[in-house]
């Protein structure tokens, strides 16, 4: 989409519980950061003013809340559009389709409601089954028992997926919505396209060790040409929901009608190599011939058998399909793994085949980064290529029992290597953006400079077109175009101007810092 994002005019307060007591952690904050400066190099007074207000609000939860939801947050880069969504939504467009859910999984099935089965109609008026199934559909009271975070977290995906896959774009109206409400200016979320197909001709071609012959047969009489245009006519149909859905275009649009929002094409690494193989193929054509696909990503549980045997062989594929196809964007779920839930052996190399072999310009989670094979050396090769790790702390926690110090997050920073935080899969953990930047800075004494530049970060790597607003990616300098010019300035000059007018992604970045200096103005009167 092609939007020109805006402050929402209205807000959402949300309160989440932290682990961290408020009070207790942002006491430690220090004053200021002595790494995070303005473009000029320097600590401007109204970013000082900010950090002084931070710290003032420290036993006050509601402005404290409230601080981290105006913060402007740069873009979400690693968000599952299924996972996303509201369980509510989910449960009211099952209910609106007629969709069945069982009594005892809560797996949601097509009609008719025979058996053990009873309509999902009955969750809008019967509150126990209501409660039953959100629990089911989400992390919402999950306790560890029976069933450990990360089986409960993947099982909702299956308990709800008859509800999710009908109507794409009313769920990608309410995750931009929610995003554009928390002061974020961009948003890439994943989904599968035209899966069935891809499923149906990788089975036909089935699996070439050959991987330049597969592409040939994949290639061969317009079997993945026919998938693009399938896929192009849903993301068609998608945008036609979402844009009726917001509202875009009316009178009263919503929020999320003024987001840019790209795709990424979703890999699922658990299927057969050949079906791995074709996906990839038709993400990599996506992204040459649709620009609304910047990228690809292999989904699913990296733990899983399949998943794991395979690892090596699809990096070997991406470094095959990279060489052709040197262009498009692959940003790659690597390192999400933890002692105990494979064997060790299995933690020693995933992340660094995902930067070397699979050339991933972007890693998500990275959880298991003190289990690799010379850590040190690999935080020094992401730093130097600028590998970008997205970050969701609060799905890290879920799913693997890793938070606070035994979290690399920090490790990361302190080696240079670029941090983005992000959702992952929001509506399933019952988390927003905000969520995670509030608890980014109670877990790790972040001032609101280090909280500026996770999101100027989100936006610098993001897979938008043109060149950055900055000159650099470690000091954010501006370009010389602007240079003149006070960044995010309502006018900037005849050059700036035009340089923002050729690239979508610096035209994100200055109305980011825009909106820096408004919230900066508002702390300092608030702080003072």
């Amino acid at each position: 989409m092609t939007f020109v994002p805006r402050v929402a005019a209205r807000r959402r307060t949300v309160l989440f519980p932290l682990a961290v007591s408020a009070a207790l952690a942002l006491s430690l904050l220090p004053a200021q950061s002595a790494s995070a400066t303005d473009g000029a190099g320097g600590v401007t007074a109204a970013e000082r003013g900010a950090s002084a207000y931070l710290q003032s609000i420290r036993d006050r939860p509601t402005a404290l809340a409230a601080f981290f939801r105006d913060l402007p947050k740069g873009g979400d880069l690693h968000n599952h559009l299924s996972g996303a969504a509201s369980t509510e939504l989910l449960l009211r467009l099952a209910a609106e389709d007629g969709l069945c859910i069982d009594r005892t999984s809560s797996t949601a099935s097509p009609p008719p409601c025979t058996g053990n089965t009873r309509p999902a109609a009955d969750a809008e008026t019967d509150a126990a089954f209501r409660r039953q199934v959100i629990r089911a559909w989400s992390m919402q009271d999950f306790k560890p028992g029976e069933e450990s975070g990360h089986d409960h977290f993947f099982a909702t995906f299956g308990k709800f997926g008859e509800a999710s896959w009908r109507h794409p774009g009313r769920l990608l109206a309410e995750v931009a919505d929610t995003a554009a409400e928390q002061n974020q200016f961009y948003l890439e979320t994943m989904l599968t396209p035209a899966s069935s197909g891809a499923a149906a001709l990788a089975s036909k071609v089935g699996y070439d060790s050959d991987l330049a012959r597969m592409r040939g047969k994949l290639l061969a009489d317009g079997g993945i040409d026919t998938l693009v245009r399938q896929a192009k006519s849903d993301a068609d149909a998608t945008m036609a929901e979402f844009r009726t859905a917001a509202h875009c275009g009316t009178a009263r649009p919503r929020p999320g009608c003024a987001l840019p929002v790209r795709f990424i094409s979703q890999v699922s690494r658990s299927g057969p190599p050949e079906r791995v193989f074709t996906q990839m193929l038709l993400g990599m054509e996506l992204a040459r011939h649709d620009p609304r696909y910047v990228a690809i990503n292999l989904v699913q549980p990296e733990d899983a058998p399949v998943s794991l045997r395979d690892y090596s062989l699809q990096m070997r594929m991406l470094d095959y399909l990279h060489g052709q196809y040197p262009a498009a964007h692959i940003t790659l779920h690597a390192g999400e793994l933890v002692p105990g839930l494979v064997k060790p052996e299995d933690l020693r190399f995933h992340i660094r085949e995902a930067v070397l072999v699979g050339h991933a310009e972007r890693i998500g989670h990275g959880v298991d980064l003190r289990h690799e094979d010379d850590p040190q050396g690999l935080l020094r090769l992401m730093a130097r290529r600028h590998v970008l790790v997205e970050v969701p702390l609060t799905s890290n926690a879920q799913i693997l029992n890793v938070s606070g110090p035994e979290h690399p997050f920090q490790l990361y920073r302190q080696y240079g290597v670029p941090v983005a935080l992000a959702t992952d899969d929001p509506g399933v953990e019952r988390i927003d953006i905000s969520h995670e930047y509030q608890r980014a800075a109670l877990t790790y004494r972040l001032d609101y400079h280090a909280l500026k530049d996770l999101a100027r970060a989100s936006l610098e790597y993001a897979f938008l077109p043109g060149r950055s607003l900055w000159r650099d990616r470690d000091g954010y300098r501006v370009v010389p175009e602007c240079s003149a010019d006070r960044p995010g300035h309502a006018r900037p000059g005849s050059r700036c101007a035009a340089f923002l007018a050729s690239s979508a992604k610096a035209a994100v970045e200055w109305r980011q810092e825009a909106a820096f200096g408004a919230f900066e103005q508002r702390a300092v009167r608030q702080a003072f």
